[in-house]
């Protein structure tokens, strides 16, 4: 599957971009990390959704195991090998191992799931599929949540589930083969 916008290079992305691309490739332990260097063209909406990205991961509140979880069972539930590729490497560093990384694929059926892990799984199923988490699963979820932990939830799930809608449309190609 060819890109439908190939990735750019210095003349499109300007110099601010493709500086930002080449840390951030090389902090993927990618030649080209094709996301960035496409979303690159896009000048300073690139830099602000970079922001706002990272404001989600890896800034955000929620743990960063927790957030590789959940980042990884969208890449799933979307079938998207972009996001999976880069996400299993990242869920590693934050201590998700080959088994529970079966069981996020699994989802919240799986066994030995902890309480929490199968609320999130729950909640995470319900809005990639639905757009929305029933009254049941935010009860259950907000348990495990605070407040600001449950609107950093829904930000989360739905940036990575746009962001594997983009990576889609765009056919952006995987950075490992």
């Amino acid at each position: 599957m060819n890109p439908r916008i190939p990735p750019g290079r210095f003349k499109d992305l300007g110099p601010i971009n493709w500086g930002i691309w080449r840390v951030l490739s090389k902090a993927a332990g990618a030649p080209d990390a094709h996301l960035f260097s496409t979303l690159g063209r896009t000048g300073g909406l690139f830099r602000g959704w970079l922001h706002y990205s990272g404001s989600l991961m890896p800034g955000g509140k929620i743990s960063r195991h927790d957030t590789e979880l959940i980042i990884l069972r969208v890449a799933h539930l979307r079938d998207c090998g972009y996001e999976m590729d880069h996400h299993i490497r990242l869920g590693r560093k934050a201590g998700i191992d080959a088994e529970e990384l079966a069981r996020i694929i699994e989802g919240p059926g799986a066994s030995e799931l902890s309480p929490r892990h199968r609320a999130i799984l729950t909640a995470v199923d319900e809005l990639v599929t639905t757009k929305d988490i029933t009254d049941n699963t935010w009860g259950t979820l907000s348990q495990h949540l605070d407040d600001r932990r449950l609107i950093e939830f829904t930000l989360l799930v739905t940036q990575y589930d746009g962001l594997a809608t983009t990576i889609g449309t765009l056919r952006v190609q995987r950075d490992f083969s």
